[in-house]
């Protein structure tokens, strides 16, 4: 279940990044661009500060 809803928020995250870069500014492409960091910083490491979060709230 914890897969799940991190694979959700990035996808999520990097959509709404396409969507207020393409509406807003273009700045807000950073927020992609730290998604994606941290999604290949996550595959290396196997550290998911998301997934902390979840564990610590209870989400199994």
């Amino acid at each position: 279940m914890r897969e799940r809803i991190v694979r959700s928020v990035a996808g999520s995250l990097v959509l709404i990044s396409i969507l207020l870069t393409s509406t807003v500014s273009i700045h807000w492409m950073w927020l992609g661009v730290f998604v994606g960091a941290n999604l290949v910083q996550s595959s290396i490491t196997k550290f998911c500060p998301l997934e902390k979060i979840l564990v610590a709230i209870g989400v199994k």
